[in-house]
């Protein structure tokens, strides 16, 4: 038994997934005439009570498609400094929309509106011209730390006084969604644009979907093709973000579950120095001296667990819908009893 806690993307299909995928309707959506593609598109737009979405083949293309249609060239974005778009999408918002990012230190990668408002350069041309926010829930490097929805409205009210738009990353949205017992349409009415990871927590092969108004999307659409993203007979995949959205959502509660368990235990040995607060699926844990991050991971592999050192001091697991209750068990034996 291989236990995989170092994300989860690492997902299968489950079989119900399989046979939504086998009975799809397909046709050519860069024609718009996948009916499959179209039926995921309509129903999360409706879910989050916005006017339209897209189909992308992945986070990372959404986000970039968002942050390109929202500014021009030259101009700044605010993110924290931990935020996806900044550390995890290859320089992207540089290389595709020629735009800088202007980083917050947040709290476990959560910024607040008094810090967007300071952030939001004056009209002076020495300056950048600030056009975007971009928050991120959960966030990933917080440890799968939630948004406060207050604080999200607050920092919606700066955006609308001075006149920037607000993109959510939400990657693990509905991980946030279920943990903090709220409704994407709270969502939908306070970011201008949302891109949903339909491969995370919703267990899919591929797959995310970017949201937004109708002139949002209709540019997105067309920066998508630019990206190379115009998939043909995407249904298939689509198909599998229908399953999740009726069926996977409920599960996220359960994963959560397990990471508390988890990293409950976790604080009882002695390589763990410390842990941050476990709200969602996401365990991120600080080594004691004089063990490594390397170290423990490596020793974890050799009992079959896999996790990811993602600094020096750091160790990650994230817990999903192929976790079993089994697997559990076995995680906290052997975190228990770990030689090192």
């Amino acid at each position: 038994m291989i236990v995989d806690l170092r994300s989860d993307t690492v997902t299968q299909p489950t079989s119900g997934m399989l046979d939504a995928m086998l009975s799809a309707h397909v046709g050519d959506d860069v024609f718009g005439e996948d009916a499959t593609v179209n039926m995921l598109e309509s129903m999360t737009a409706d879910l989050f009570g916005m006017e339209a979405a897209l189909y992308c083949p992945t986070g990372t293309m959404s986000n970039q498609i968002a942050i390109k249609v929202h500014t021009q060239p030259g101009d700044e974005v605010i993110c924290d400094q931990t935020a996806h778009v900044y550390q995890y999408e290859g320089g992207g918002m540089a290389f595709n929309a020629g735009v800088q990012p202007r980083l917050l230190a947040g709290n476990r990668g959560r910024i607040t509106a008094e810090q967007v408002a300071l952030a939001i350069n004056p009209d002076d041309v020495h300056k950048a011209h600030t056009s975007l926010v971009c928050l991120e829930n959960t966030s990933n490097r917080g440890g799968g730390s939630c948004y406060d929805i207050q604080d999200i409205q607050h920092i919606r009210t700066v955006c609308d006084n001075n006149n920037l738009s607000l993109h959510l990353d939400g990657a693990r949205l509905f991980n946030a969604i279920v943990a903090r017992n709220e409704s994407p349409k709270q969502y939908g009415a306070l970011f201008h644009s949302i891109s949903v990871c339909l491969n995370k927590g919703l267990g899919c092969p591929i797959g995310s979907i970017l949201i937004g108004n109708q002139a949002f999307i209709k540019k997105a659409r067309r920066i998508r093709k630019v990206f190379g993203g115009g998939m043909r007979q995407a249904g298939y995949m689509a198909a599998c973000g229908v399953y999740a959205l009726k069926n996977n959502i409920i599960g996220l509660q359960q994963d959560h579950e397990n990471a508390k368990e988890i990293a409950s235990n976790l604080i009882k040995t002695t390589f763990t120095e410390g842990i941050l607060p476990v709200e969602t699926n996401i365990i991120i844990f600080e080594i004691a001296q004089p063990y490594q991050a390397a170290q423990i991971a490596a020793a974890l592999k050799e009992k079959n667990i896999l996790a990811i050192p993602i600094s020096p001091t750091h160790v990650r697991m994230v817990l999903h819908l192929g976790i079993t209750s089994e697997m559990v068990a076995y995680v906290i034996d052997t975190i228990l009893n770990l030689q090192v």
